[in-house]
């Protein structure tokens, strides 16, 4: 079993900064693409930051400048480091990866979620 968990969320007034932190564990072979999603109430849920293993990042627009995401692949843990942080930023944060399970079978991956964790930014 794999499992995602992620800490750091909290209420934080406006141009205020938080860091997220996600840690992979259980079954693991390697763990491929991590990211950080987010969801609002009454909204869809959309990619906030990714990072692959080789070091590709993709931002939302909407992040770009504020948000930096990081790895240590050692200890399967993903950052998210928010700056500047606005109220639209307010919703639960989802960590997720994409986690190869058995050296047998290295290119097939599946994909987690952890529990989630509020953000809540006040104006």
């Amino acid at each position: 079993q794999v499992q995602l968990v992620e800490s750091g969320g909290g209420l934080v007034q406006a141009g205020g900064s938080l860091r997220l932190s996600c840690v992979a564990s259980g079954s693991i072979f390697s763990v491929n693409a991590m990211g950080w999603y987010r969801q609002a109430p009454g909204k869809q849920r959309e990619l906030v930051a990714a990072l692959t293993s080789a070091g590709s990042t993709n931002y939302a627009d909407s992040v770009k400048g504020r948000f930096t995401i990081s790895r240590d692949n050692a200890n399967n843990t993903v950052y998210l480091q928010m700056n500047s942080l606005k109220p639209e930023d307010t919703a639960v944060y989802y960590c997720n990866a994409l986690i190869s399970k058995s050296a047998l079978y290295p290119t097939t991956t599946f994909q987690y979620w952890g529990q989630g964790t509020q953000v809540t930014v006040s104006s």
